[in-house]
């Protein structure tokens, strides 16, 4: 058979990342993620996986950010026994990682079932919970940069860095397929950015018959600053936050970047350069535990700017483990800094901290990170007005600053640039890991670059394609979609809370009584008139 790759997550979106390779010697995954978004997104980590895990072989893992590892507990549960290929220090971090997003799970089942017990509606039960992810790991296998080694009958692979976060790889791969000689090919995985604190530039070798290339930004350019410069953009928010005279609330991923910010916040208090008495939490129970796992793998990072003994550990610094810490937290009036995940503010503790501080003029809320449309931490960027978090309508009236200096990410020109070194590619580049509004620009660039517009690709959710060493690939649509046409980046979800709010001010605003009553008839009047045919 053909060698077939099947693209179950992370075509059209930013998450869910999740590729199925099937060859004459089996079949196995590149990642299995969990999809973050609108509501409709997010119901995908609840349906069943469109595939048997059971006879999944083996799988190969990218790194340890949720979008990329968070569905292997699910995996396992139904059915998966095989190795998971990864770095060492990915495997450290999924050892936190993964029981983490199990209580995590628990945790907003518990509260979306006593809301579903109110009225009256059938329980739901977690994605998987602590003890599956676990077990999740109880079969893997830590690999080297760049030494081959094989994965599976038929497949050959080879890990380089990627410079994402601690761990991150591309993963290069040679499918024997029954050929003259095997398919060669490179999935990117999520690719850093040339300037960054803890890890070199990305790297991988030249010459395939297909690549799989994120494209997060890749329709658009970020300053182009030094590790210096950005430490000083972070200066002046904090300065200015103190300012306003409230708290300064950063939603932060756990790993990678609630480090990156203690390690510059860090050298700031050293220097002088904000307030000597500056309170900073890092409230969230897997950074704290994340945190320990860059200590311990601290010789293989590069670029530290404060004494290894030191990283990480200034006296200005509460890490918070403790629900009754975390809580103590919003007793603080103003002048802290809080870090608390996730970073898209879809889950974890941050949303207890965002709806503390949302409403109240003298708080800044600093997003450092890619926000996906139809999470929480998007709609609060984009100026809205009110949101919901826990069932609640929250007002903003918060100052709401973004920095993207700290992006873990490529940029355009920087995306631009690792394809351009990858070439030649002789049967198809495929874009994913990006809306499409990206993915079209950055293919637009690489067609100037030379590459046949017919051998790039924009796969959307379960497109398939037949791969050939030295020749182009067949498309095989999916037989139906998953998810509705136009219902990724914002769904009925997004608009269902955005009426709701609108409707509450509008009522708000109306003094004449009977206006009011006037309004809701209507309403009730569309409502009764039930869907158009």
């Amino acid at each position: 058979m053909a060698t077939k790759i099947t693209f179950r997550g992370g075509a059209g979106t930013v998450t869910g990342s999740c590729y199925l390779v099937e060859h004459d010697g089996g079949r196995f995954l590149i990642d299995c993620g969990m999809f973050q978004g609108n509501k409709t997104i997010r119901e995908l980590n609840y349906a069943p996986f469109p595939f048997d895990p059971a006879t999944v072989d083996y799988l190969l893992l990218t790194h340890a950010h949720i979008d990329h590892s968070g569905l292997i507990p699910k995996l396992t549960r139904h059915g998966f026994a095989g190795p998971i290929h990864a770095t060492a220090p990915t495997l450290d971090l999924l050892t936190f990682m993964l029981p983490d997003s199990g209580r995590i799970q628990e945790g907003e089942v518990e509260r979306k079932n006593r809301t579903l017990r109110r009225r009256g509606k059938p329980q739901i039960e977690p994605i998987y919970n602590q003890a599956d992810a676990e077990a999740a790991l109880g079969n893997v296998s830590p690999h080297e940069l760049e030494e081959w080694f094989d994965a599976g009958p038929g497949v050959r692979v080879r890990f380089w860095n990627a410079g994402h976060i601690l761990g991150s790889v591309s993963i290069e791969l040679a499918i024997d397929d029954g050929g003259p000689r095997p398919v060669r090919m490179l999935f990117s995985g999520d690719l850093g950015p040339d300037e960054k604190v803890f890890h070199l530039a990305p790297d991988a070798p030249e010459g395939f018959d297909y690549i799989v290339c994120e494209s997060t930004y890749g329709d658009r350019d970020r300053e182009d600053v030094t590790v210096v410069a950005r430490r000083q953009a972070m200066e002046r928010e904090i300065t200015e936050a103190l300012t306003r005279g409230g708290n300064l609330v950063i939603p932060s991923f756990a790993v990678e970047r609630s480090q990156e910010l203690l390690h510059d916040i860090g050298v700031l208090l050293a220097e002088g350069r904000i307030p000597p008495t500056t309170p900073v939490f890092l409230d969230s129970p897997l950074a704290s535990r994340v945190t320990k796992v860059f200590i311990r793998h601290a010789d293989t990072l590069d670029d530290i700017a404060v004494d290894e003994a030191a990283l990480f550990r200034h006296p200005n610094f509460h890490i918070t483990e403790d629900v009754e810490e975390s809580k103590a937290i919003n007793r603080i009036a103003g002048g802290a800094i809080i870090i608390s995940a996730s970073g898209m503010c879809d889950a974890g503790r941050i949303r207890h901290h965002l709806r503390n501080n949302l409403w109240k003029r003298d708080a800044t809320v600093l997003f450092v990170g890619y926000q996906a449309p139809g999470t929480l931490g998007n709609i609060i960027q984009g100026g809205a007005d009110e949101v919901r978090i826990h069932g609640r309508d929250i007002k903003v009236k918060a100052t709401i600053r973004s920095l993207g200096s700290y992006s873990a990410h490529a940029d355009q020109a920087e995306l631009l640039a690792w394809i351009r070194e990858r070439l030649p590619v002789s049967g198809g580049l495929f874009l994913t890991h990006g809306e499409d509004h990206a993915r079209e620009v950055l293919r637009d660039l690489v067609i100037a670059e030379g590459v046949p517009a017919g051998r790039i690709h924009m796969p959307q959710l379960d497109d398939a394609f037949d791969l050939k060493a030295g020749a182009e690939r067949l498309r095989r649509p999916p037989e139906a979609p998953r998810v509705p046409p136009g219902q990724i980046e914002r769904d009925w979800a997004n608009d269902y809370v955005a009426f709701t709010q609108a409707l509450a001010r509008r009522l708000e605003a109306m003094s004449d009584e009977g206006a009011k009553q006037a309004l809701v008839q209507d309403l009730e009047a569309v409502l009764e008139r039930g869907p158009p045919a």
